[in-house]
């Protein structure tokens, strides 16, 4: 007895979780995975400047929201990066300043005129916070750096 009714609860839950027959039609604009709504610039740069802004945010938050940053195929506008450079402060992480910086500057790599225009947007922020760009603080070159035998 258990065991027939066993068989035909079976029967009805996967009735119920896989359809015996799957039109292809159907299922295809089931799985569209780009049909949600899209966010403009403004929202994308709205919604990362509220996030760095958040009065409760903690260093791991802030480091999470960096590497989303830096692993995406953009270098972000100087109001994000004005509000991440504010997070890092209000934390105490200076380290974690310079490490965004640096960052930042590789990913402007492509555009050699793009690094120069961020630092000259953010330079007023970086002063009012104390805060030194990476070639200020020698992190440009390397430290045991030997010349050249060619420059003999």
């Amino acid at each position: 007895m258990m065991r027939v009714v066993s068989q035909k609860l079976g029967a009805a839950l996967r009735g119920a979780i896989m359809p015996s027959r799957v039109h292809f039609g159907a299922a295809s604009q089931l799985r569209m995975m780009s049909s949600g709504p899209e966010e403009t610039d403004e929202e994308f740069d709205a919604r990362y400047v509220a996030y760095f802004s958040r009065p409760d945010i903690d260093g791991w938050e802030i480091r999470k929201a960096m590497n989303t940053l830096v692993g995406l195929d953009l270098v972000p506008e100087p109001k994000i990066i004005i509000a991440a450079l504010h997070a890092c402060r209000r934390v105490n992480d200076y380290a974690l300043t310079t490490r965004f910086l640096e960052a930042l500057k590789m990913r402007c790599e492509t555009n050699a005129a793009l690094y120069p225009y961020i630092i000259k947007e953010i330079k007023p922020t970086m002063d009012e916070l104390g805060i030194s760009t990476p070639e200020d603080l020698g992190y440009d070159k390397p430290e045991l750096a030997l010349k050249s035998v060619f420059d003999m």
